[in-house]
């Protein structure tokens, strides 16, 4: 499991009359890919199991933790993605709710941004 940041601005879009705006490149990828928008309740999980693929899990509001083979429990906010390895166990959940962006791929070529 690899924790990283996704929320700051890696390069300028200065094209097509933008102002003010920043991208930050997260992953690329060929063949399927697909993305999911996970809510978690309050009190909610998504218990332990491998991730099937490459995926990254992009907290987008809220909080919660996210747990990797070893169960140990990483708190993680609106901002923080993880990185999950084909076959890793892993698990999440919130005391006070999550939303989060989950993008998964066989051919995801998923790049490390900041770590936190």
């Amino acid at each position: 499991m690899e924790i990283f940041r996704f929320d700051r601005a890696e390069r300028v879009i200065d094209r097509f009359g933008s102002v003010g705006s920043t991208a930050s490149s997260v992953a690329a990828g060929t063949g399927a890919v697909h993305l999911t928008c996970l809510t978690i309740e309050p009190a909610g999980t998504i218990g332990s199991h491998p991730a099937p693929v490459s995926q990254l899990f992009l907290v987008i509001a809220g909080e919660g933790w996210v747990a990797g083979p070893d169960g140990r429990r990483i708190h993680v906010s609106a901002g923080d993605g993880v990185r999950w390895e084909p076959g890793e166990e892993h698990a999440s959940g919130t005391s006070t709710g999550l939303t989060a962006l989950a993008l998964e791929g066989a051919a995801l070529d998923l790049f490390t941004l900041d770590a936190p």
